[in-house]
Protein backbone atom coordinates (compact mmCIF):
# COMPACT_ATOMS: atom_id res chain seq x y z
CA UNK A 1 0.00 0.00 0.00
CA UNK A 2 1.06 3.16 -0.89
CA UNK A 3 1.88 6.06 1.38
CA UNK A 4 -0.54 8.67 1.79
CA UNK A 5 2.33 11.57 1.36
CA UNK A 6 3.89 9.36 -1.70
CA UNK A 7 0.20 9.71 -3.57
CA UNK A 8 0.56 13.24 -2.88
CA UNK A 9 3.58 13.86 -4.12
CA UNK A 10 3.24 12.00 -7.26
CA UNK A 11 0.04 14.17 -7.95
CA UNK A 12 1.93 17.40 -7.59
CA UNK A 13 4.54 16.52 -9.67
CA UNK A 14 2.11 15.52 -11.95
CA UNK A 15 -0.29 18.78 -12.29
CA UNK A 16 1.63 20.73 -14.39
CA UNK A 17 1.39 18.48 -17.82
CA UNK A 18 -2.51 18.80 -17.20
CA UNK A 19 -2.36 22.08 -16.41
CA UNK A 20 -0.77 22.95 -19.38
CA UNK A 21 -3.21 20.68 -21.98
CA UNK A 22 -5.29 21.67 -24.45
CA UNK A 23 -8.81 21.53 -24.14
CA UNK A 24 -8.83 19.02 -27.18
CA UNK A 25 -6.73 16.95 -24.94
CA UNK A 26 -8.44 17.30 -21.75
CA UNK A 27 -11.32 15.88 -23.64
CA UNK A 28 -9.90 13.11 -25.44
CA UNK A 29 -8.78 11.94 -22.17
CA UNK A 30 -12.03 12.31 -20.62
CA UNK A 31 -13.77 10.32 -23.18
CA UNK A 32 -11.16 7.87 -22.30
CA UNK A 33 -12.11 7.27 -19.20
CA UNK A 34 -15.35 7.29 -20.16
CA UNK A 35 -14.93 4.06 -22.46
CA UNK A 36 -12.68 2.54 -19.84
CA UNK A 37 -15.00 2.88 -17.14
CA UNK A 38 -17.81 0.92 -19.33
CA UNK A 39 -15.69 -1.47 -20.62
CA UNK A 40 -14.43 -2.59 -17.01
CA UNK A 41 -18.15 -2.73 -15.80
CA UNK A 42 -17.73 -6.37 -14.77
CA UNK A 43 -15.02 -5.80 -12.32
CA UNK A 44 -16.68 -2.68 -11.16
CA UNK A 45 -19.86 -4.12 -10.70
CA UNK A 46 -18.26 -7.05 -8.90
CA UNK A 47 -16.14 -5.58 -7.10
CA UNK A 48 -19.13 -3.26 -5.80
CA UNK A 49 -21.28 -6.48 -4.93
CA UNK A 50 -18.39 -7.36 -2.40
CA UNK A 51 -18.81 -3.83 -1.05
CA UNK A 52 -22.64 -4.44 -0.65
CA UNK A 53 -22.37 -7.94 0.94
CA UNK A 54 -20.11 -6.57 3.75
CA UNK A 55 -21.85 -3.83 4.21
CA UNK A 56 -25.40 -5.28 4.63
CA UNK A 57 -24.66 -5.67 8.23
CA UNK A 58 -23.63 -2.65 9.26
CA UNK A 59 -26.02 -0.30 6.80
CA UNK A 60 -29.53 -0.20 6.58
CA UNK A 61 -31.53 -0.41 3.04
CA UNK A 62 -31.46 3.07 2.24
CA UNK A 63 -27.48 4.21 2.61
CA UNK A 64 -26.81 0.76 0.69
CA UNK A 65 -28.95 2.20 -1.91
CA UNK A 66 -25.71 4.79 -2.00
CA UNK A 67 -23.53 2.53 -2.43
CA UNK A 68 -25.34 0.12 -4.72
CA UNK A 69 -23.45 0.43 -8.69
CA UNK A 70 -25.77 -1.16 -11.64
CA UNK A 71 -25.20 -1.59 -15.24
CA UNK A 72 -27.49 2.21 -15.64
CA UNK A 73 -26.14 3.79 -12.63
CA UNK A 74 -22.32 3.01 -14.11
CA UNK A 75 -23.62 4.03 -17.81
CA UNK A 76 -25.05 7.41 -15.79
CA UNK A 77 -21.28 7.98 -14.77
CA UNK A 78 -19.67 7.80 -17.48
CA UNK A 79 -22.37 10.22 -19.44
CA UNK A 80 -21.32 12.59 -16.62
CA UNK A 81 -17.66 12.45 -17.63
CA UNK A 82 -19.05 12.90 -21.18
CA UNK A 83 -21.17 15.84 -20.17
CA UNK A 84 -18.22 17.26 -18.39
CA UNK A 85 -15.96 17.16 -21.39
CA UNK A 86 -18.93 18.92 -23.35
CA UNK A 87 -18.60 21.69 -21.34
CA UNK A 88 -16.61 24.98 -22.21
CA UNK A 89 -13.22 25.05 -20.49
CA UNK A 90 -12.51 27.86 -18.00
CA UNK A 91 -8.92 27.30 -18.03
CA UNK A 92 -7.49 30.87 -19.52
CA UNK A 93 -10.66 32.33 -19.97
CA UNK A 94 -10.53 36.41 -19.07
CA UNK A 95 -12.93 36.89 -16.07
CA UNK A 96 -12.11 40.55 -16.65
CA UNK A 97 -9.74 42.80 -18.62
CA UNK A 98 -8.73 46.32 -18.13
CA UNK A 99 -6.93 49.11 -20.13
CA UNK A 100 -5.07 51.26 -17.68
CA UNK A 101 -4.19 55.46 -18.79
CA UNK A 102 -0.74 54.34 -18.71
CA UNK A 103 -1.31 51.35 -21.48
CA UNK A 104 -0.82 48.40 -19.22
CA UNK A 105 -3.44 45.97 -20.35
CA UNK A 106 -4.78 43.52 -16.48
CA UNK A 107 -6.73 40.89 -17.09
CA UNK A 108 -8.03 38.69 -14.48
CA UNK A 109 -7.76 34.85 -16.07
CA UNK A 110 -9.01 31.79 -14.73
CA UNK A 111 -6.13 29.35 -14.04
CA UNK A 112 -6.17 25.59 -12.87
CA UNK A 113 -6.33 25.39 -8.72
CA UNK A 114 -3.44 22.34 -9.14
CA UNK A 115 -4.29 19.80 -6.87
CA UNK A 116 -7.50 19.18 -5.50
CA UNK A 117 -7.97 16.31 -2.52
CA UNK A 118 -11.73 14.73 -1.77
CA UNK A 119 -12.73 13.28 1.04
CA UNK A 120 -16.06 11.42 0.76
CA UNK A 121 -18.42 8.52 1.99
CA UNK A 122 -20.40 5.75 0.55
CA UNK A 123 -20.99 7.10 -2.93
CA UNK A 124 -18.87 5.40 -5.22
CA UNK A 125 -20.30 7.72 -8.19
CA UNK A 126 -18.36 10.39 -6.65
CA UNK A 127 -14.86 9.17 -7.64
CA UNK A 128 -15.84 9.49 -11.26
CA UNK A 129 -17.89 12.61 -11.12
CA UNK A 130 -14.71 14.37 -8.94
CA UNK A 131 -11.81 13.14 -11.22
CA UNK A 132 -13.76 14.30 -14.06
CA UNK A 133 -14.50 17.73 -12.76
CA UNK A 134 -10.95 18.09 -11.52
CA UNK A 135 -9.15 16.84 -14.69
CA UNK A 136 -11.63 19.62 -17.04
CA UNK A 137 -10.72 22.52 -14.55
CA UNK A 138 -6.64 21.55 -15.34
CA UNK A 139 -6.15 20.08 -11.65
CA UNK A 140 -5.13 16.28 -10.33
CA UNK A 141 -7.43 15.33 -7.88
CA UNK A 142 -6.30 12.71 -4.92
CA UNK A 143 -9.29 11.12 -3.93
CA UNK A 144 -9.97 9.11 -0.30
CA UNK A 145 -13.61 7.37 0.04
CA UNK A 146 -14.76 5.51 2.82
CA UNK A 147 -13.84 1.73 3.93
CA UNK A 148 -17.39 0.62 2.83
CA UNK A 149 -17.09 1.74 -0.49
CA UNK A 150 -13.25 1.38 -0.96
CA UNK A 151 -13.23 -1.72 -3.58
CA UNK A 152 -15.88 -0.32 -5.79
CA UNK A 153 -13.49 2.87 -5.61
CA UNK A 154 -10.40 0.93 -6.13
CA UNK A 155 -12.31 -0.29 -9.50
CA UNK A 156 -13.03 3.17 -10.86
CA UNK A 157 -10.06 4.07 -10.53
CA UNK A 158 -7.89 1.67 -12.10
CA UNK A 159 -10.77 1.95 -15.05
CA UNK A 160 -10.43 5.91 -14.95
CA UNK A 161 -6.23 5.86 -15.04
CA UNK A 162 -6.35 3.40 -17.67
CA UNK A 163 -8.26 6.04 -19.92
CA UNK A 164 -5.84 8.56 -18.92
CA UNK A 165 -2.41 6.34 -19.73
CA UNK A 166 -4.53 5.52 -23.20
CA UNK A 167 -4.90 9.39 -24.11
CA UNK A 168 -1.35 9.90 -23.00
CA UNK A 169 -1.59 11.29 -19.79
CA UNK A 170 0.01 10.45 -16.67
CA UNK A 171 -1.97 8.13 -14.53
CA UNK A 172 -1.11 9.75 -11.26
CA UNK A 173 -3.17 12.52 -12.19
CA UNK A 174 -5.95 10.70 -10.54
CA UNK A 175 -4.21 9.62 -7.35
CA UNK A 176 -6.15 7.48 -4.77
CA UNK A 177 -5.47 6.90 -1.37
CA UNK A 178 -5.46 2.89 -0.25
CA UNK A 179 -5.63 3.79 3.28
CA UNK A 180 -8.80 4.26 4.81
CA UNK A 181 -7.91 5.13 8.22
CA UNK A 182 -8.30 8.45 10.05
CA UNK A 183 -4.26 8.97 9.81
CA UNK A 184 -4.82 9.25 6.37
CA UNK A 185 -8.46 11.81 6.54
CA UNK A 186 -5.67 13.85 8.77
CA UNK A 187 -2.67 13.76 6.18
CA UNK A 188 -4.82 15.36 3.40
CA UNK A 189 -5.77 18.31 6.27
CA UNK A 190 -2.53 18.84 6.93
CA UNK A 191 -1.03 18.20 3.76
CA UNK A 192 0.47 21.89 3.18
CA UNK A 193 1.97 22.70 0.27
CA UNK A 194 0.49 19.24 -2.05
CA UNK A 195 -2.95 20.03 -1.98
CA UNK A 196 -4.28 23.60 -2.77
CA UNK A 197 -7.90 22.18 -1.94
CA UNK A 198 -9.63 20.31 0.15
CA UNK A 199 -13.07 19.42 -0.51
CA UNK A 200 -14.71 16.92 2.24
CA UNK A 201 -18.16 15.66 1.37
CA UNK A 202 -19.66 13.71 4.20
CA UNK A 203 -21.78 13.83 7.28
CA UNK A 204 -21.40 16.58 10.45
CA UNK A 205 -18.57 14.59 11.60
CA UNK A 206 -16.11 14.41 8.64
CA UNK A 207 -16.84 18.12 8.18
CA UNK A 208 -16.44 19.38 11.36
CA UNK A 209 -13.13 17.44 11.46
CA UNK A 210 -11.85 19.13 8.30
CA UNK A 211 -13.11 22.46 9.54
CA UNK A 212 -11.00 22.16 12.90
CA UNK A 213 -7.82 20.08 12.04
CA UNK A 214 -7.19 21.44 8.17
CA UNK A 215 -3.84 23.44 7.58
CA UNK A 216 -5.30 23.61 3.39
CA UNK A 217 -8.05 25.53 2.00
CA UNK A 218 -11.21 23.39 2.74
CA UNK A 219 -14.86 23.80 1.67
CA UNK A 220 -17.36 22.89 3.52
CA UNK A 221 -19.81 20.61 1.70
CA UNK A 222 -22.99 18.34 1.84
CA UNK A 223 -24.76 17.90 5.40
CA UNK A 224 -28.71 19.50 4.47
CA UNK A 225 -31.16 19.63 6.67
CA UNK A 226 -32.90 21.06 4.10
CA UNK A 227 -36.65 22.75 4.54
CA UNK A 228 -40.22 22.65 3.27
CA UNK A 229 -41.99 25.58 4.43
CA UNK A 230 -46.34 25.40 2.89
CA UNK A 231 -47.52 28.63 3.27
CA UNK A 232 -51.50 29.57 4.06
CA UNK A 233 -51.70 30.19 -0.10
CA UNK A 234 -50.49 27.38 -1.05
CA UNK A 235 -51.69 25.17 -4.19
CA UNK A 236 -52.45 22.10 -1.58
CA UNK A 237 -52.26 19.21 -4.74
CA UNK A 238 -48.61 21.12 -5.59
CA UNK A 239 -47.64 20.73 -2.06
CA UNK A 240 -48.31 17.66 -1.93
CA UNK A 241 -46.16 16.38 -4.73
CA UNK A 242 -43.78 19.00 -3.91
CA UNK A 243 -43.60 17.33 0.10
CA UNK A 244 -43.48 13.49 -1.24
CA UNK A 245 -40.73 14.18 -3.94
CA UNK A 246 -38.70 16.17 -1.83
CA UNK A 247 -38.92 13.80 0.89
CA UNK A 248 -39.48 10.05 -1.17
CA UNK A 249 -37.21 10.09 -4.20
CA UNK A 250 -33.81 9.13 -2.60
CA UNK A 251 -34.17 9.96 1.15
CA UNK A 252 -30.32 9.31 1.62
CA UNK A 253 -29.06 12.22 -0.17
CA UNK A 254 -28.21 15.61 0.99
CA UNK A 255 -31.24 17.77 -0.95
CA UNK A 256 -34.13 15.52 0.20
CA UNK A 257 -36.19 17.12 2.53
CA UNK A 258 -36.15 16.79 6.68
CA UNK A 259 -38.04 19.27 7.97
CA UNK A 260 -41.51 20.44 6.71
CA UNK A 261 -43.18 23.52 8.39
CA UNK A 262 -46.93 24.36 7.68
CA UNK A 263 -48.33 27.46 7.84
CA UNK A 264 -51.48 26.96 10.99
CA UNK A 265 -54.20 28.18 8.73
CA UNK A 266 -54.17 24.95 6.47
CA UNK A 267 -52.53 22.72 8.73
CA UNK A 268 -55.95 21.11 9.15
CA UNK A 269 -56.78 20.24 5.44
CA UNK A 270 -53.09 19.48 4.57
CA UNK A 271 -51.62 17.33 7.76
CA UNK A 272 -54.25 14.59 7.27
CA UNK A 273 -53.69 14.89 3.60
CA UNK A 274 -50.21 14.81 3.79
CA UNK A 275 -50.61 11.17 6.54
CA UNK A 276 -52.17 9.69 3.80
CA UNK A 277 -50.05 10.27 1.14
CA UNK A 278 -46.76 9.36 2.69
CA UNK A 279 -48.02 7.12 5.10
CA UNK A 280 -50.73 4.82 3.88
CA UNK A 281 -50.73 5.16 0.43
CA UNK A 282 -47.21 4.51 0.61
CA UNK A 283 -47.65 1.32 2.52
CA UNK A 284 -50.67 0.40 0.30
CA UNK A 285 -47.94 0.53 -2.52
CA UNK A 286 -45.96 -1.55 -0.29
CA UNK A 287 -43.25 1.20 -0.18
CA UNK A 288 -41.60 2.31 2.74
CA UNK A 289 -44.22 4.75 4.54
CA UNK A 290 -42.59 7.95 5.63
CA UNK A 291 -42.21 8.34 9.60
CA UNK A 292 -43.91 11.63 10.72
CA UNK A 293 -42.55 13.21 13.90
CA UNK A 294 -44.64 15.88 15.02
CA UNK A 295 -44.64 19.04 17.14
CA UNK A 296 -47.03 19.60 19.79
CA UNK A 297 -49.97 21.53 17.21
CA UNK A 298 -49.09 18.94 14.30
CA UNK A 299 -49.75 16.07 16.28
CA UNK A 300 -52.87 17.57 17.72
CA UNK A 301 -54.37 17.19 14.19
CA UNK A 302 -52.94 14.03 12.74
CA UNK A 303 -50.98 10.76 14.67
CA UNK A 304 -47.14 10.42 14.55
CA UNK A 305 -43.98 10.25 16.46
CA UNK A 306 -43.64 12.89 19.64
CA UNK A 307 -40.75 14.90 18.00
CA UNK A 308 -38.00 15.64 20.32
CA UNK A 309 -36.25 19.09 19.82
CA UNK A 310 -33.55 17.11 18.24
CA UNK A 311 -34.96 16.01 15.30
CA UNK A 312 -35.54 19.56 13.86
CA UNK A 313 -31.40 19.50 13.57
CA UNK A 314 -31.22 15.95 12.41
CA UNK A 315 -30.13 15.15 8.69
CA UNK A 316 -32.11 12.22 8.66
CA UNK A 317 -31.24 10.77 5.52
CA UNK A 318 -34.14 8.21 5.98
CA UNK A 319 -37.85 7.68 5.31
CA UNK A 320 -37.91 9.97 8.68
CA UNK A 321 -39.61 14.16 8.16
CA UNK A 322 -39.65 16.67 11.55
CA UNK A 323 -42.90 18.71 10.85
CA UNK A 324 -44.02 21.91 13.05
CA UNK A 325 -46.53 24.32 12.57
CA UNK A 326 -45.93 27.98 12.05
CA UNK A 327 -48.20 30.89 12.15
CA UNK A 328 -46.87 33.34 9.48
CA UNK A 329 -44.21 32.58 7.11
CA UNK A 330 -41.68 35.15 9.15
CA UNK A 331 -41.56 32.32 11.81
CA UNK A 332 -41.42 29.77 9.13
CA UNK A 333 -38.30 31.72 8.27
CA UNK A 334 -36.77 32.40 11.79
CA UNK A 335 -37.20 28.47 12.29
CA UNK A 336 -34.86 27.98 9.20
CA UNK A 337 -32.40 30.50 10.75
CA UNK A 338 -31.97 28.40 13.78
CA UNK A 339 -31.75 24.86 12.62
CA UNK A 340 -30.86 25.11 9.14
CA UNK A 341 -27.41 23.80 7.65
CA UNK A 342 -27.39 26.45 4.84
CA UNK A 343 -27.94 23.87 2.35
CA UNK A 344 -31.46 24.16 0.20
CA UNK A 345 -34.98 25.54 1.34
CA UNK A 346 -38.25 25.61 -0.28
CA UNK A 347 -41.50 27.68 -0.13
CA UNK A 348 -44.87 26.59 -1.87
CA UNK A 349 -47.22 29.51 -2.26
CA UNK A 350 -49.35 31.12 -4.36
CA UNK A 351 -48.67 35.02 -2.42
CA UNK A 352 -45.88 36.64 -4.31
CA UNK A 353 -45.51 38.55 -1.02
CA UNK A 354 -44.58 35.61 0.83
CA UNK A 355 -42.29 34.11 -1.88
CA UNK A 356 -40.46 37.56 -1.66
CA UNK A 357 -40.08 37.68 2.12
CA UNK A 358 -39.01 33.94 1.98
CA UNK A 359 -36.07 34.17 -0.78
CA UNK A 360 -34.75 37.64 0.47
CA UNK A 361 -34.23 36.57 3.79
CA UNK A 362 -33.76 32.78 3.80
CA UNK A 363 -29.81 32.58 3.79
CA UNK A 364 -28.83 29.11 1.89
CA UNK A 365 -26.98 27.88 -0.74
CA UNK A 366 -30.55 27.11 -2.98
CA UNK A 367 -33.27 28.89 -2.45
CA UNK A 368 -37.34 27.37 -4.19
CA UNK A 369 -40.27 28.86 -4.98
CA UNK A 370 -43.11 26.06 -5.63
CA UNK A 371 -40.01 23.24 -6.62
CA UNK A 372 -38.30 20.52 -4.68
CA UNK A 373 -35.26 20.86 -3.21
CA UNK A 374 -34.23 17.78 -4.84
CA UNK A 375 -32.97 19.90 -7.43
CA UNK A 376 -30.05 21.35 -5.63
CA UNK A 377 -27.46 19.28 -8.59
CA UNK A 378 -24.91 20.03 -10.47
CA UNK A 379 -26.26 18.50 -13.77
CA UNK A 380 -29.96 20.28 -12.82
CA UNK A 381 -28.33 23.46 -12.77
CA UNK A 382 -26.75 23.05 -16.06
CA UNK A 383 -23.54 22.93 -14.53
CA UNK A 384 -22.86 18.85 -15.57
CA UNK A 385 -21.54 16.06 -12.90
CA UNK A 386 -20.70 18.46 -9.72
CA UNK A 387 -18.07 18.65 -7.10
CA UNK A 388 -20.34 19.16 -4.09
CA UNK A 389 -23.00 21.62 -2.88
CA UNK A 390 -21.12 24.21 -1.16
CA UNK A 391 -22.38 25.42 2.26
CA UNK A 392 -20.17 27.95 3.19
CA UNK A 393 -19.89 31.57 1.53
CA UNK A 394 -16.45 32.23 0.25
CA UNK A 395 -14.97 30.91 -3.09
CA UNK A 396 -17.96 28.65 -3.91
CA UNK A 397 -21.61 28.15 -2.85
CA UNK A 398 -24.12 25.54 -4.16
CA UNK A 399 -23.33 22.99 -6.63
CA UNK A 400 -19.57 23.53 -7.35
CA UNK A 401 -19.09 22.91 -11.27
CA UNK A 402 -16.25 23.81 -13.24
CA UNK A 403 -15.98 27.50 -12.97
CA UNK A 404 -16.03 27.35 -8.81
CA UNK A 405 -12.55 24.71 -9.72
CA UNK A 406 -10.41 26.97 -10.78
CA UNK A 407 -8.52 29.75 -8.87
CA UNK A 408 -7.02 33.26 -11.07
CA UNK A 409 -4.13 35.58 -11.73
CA UNK A 410 -3.69 38.67 -13.21
CA UNK A 411 -1.64 38.71 -16.46
CA UNK A 412 -0.31 42.23 -17.08
CA UNK A 413 0.84 42.73 -20.69
CA UNK A 414 2.80 46.18 -20.97
CA UNK A 415 5.21 47.74 -23.35
CA UNK A 416 7.74 49.26 -20.65
CA UNK A 417 5.93 50.68 -18.59
CA UNK A 418 7.57 51.29 -15.04
CA UNK A 419 6.53 52.99 -12.01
Amino acid sequence: MRETREILQSAKAASPVLASASTEGKNQALEAMANWLVWEQEAILQANREDVDQARAALGEVMIDRLLLTPERIRDMAAGIRDAAALPDPVGQVLRRVVRPNGLVVEKTAVPLGVIGIIYESRPNVTSDAAALALKAGSAVVLRGGKEAFRSNAAIVRALRLGLTDAGFPADLIGFIEDTSRDSARDMMEAAGFIDLLIPRGGAGLIRSCVEHAKVPCIQTGTGICHLYVDASANLDMALNIVENAKTSRPSVCNAAEVLLVHQEIADRFLPELRRRLVEDRAAKRLPAVELRLDPSAAAIIPGTAASDRDFDTEFLDYILAVRVVDSVEEAVRHIALHSTGHSEAIVTEDPAAAETFTRQVDSAAVYVNASTRFTDGGEFGLGCEMGISTQKLHARGPMGLEELTSYKYIVRGTGQIR
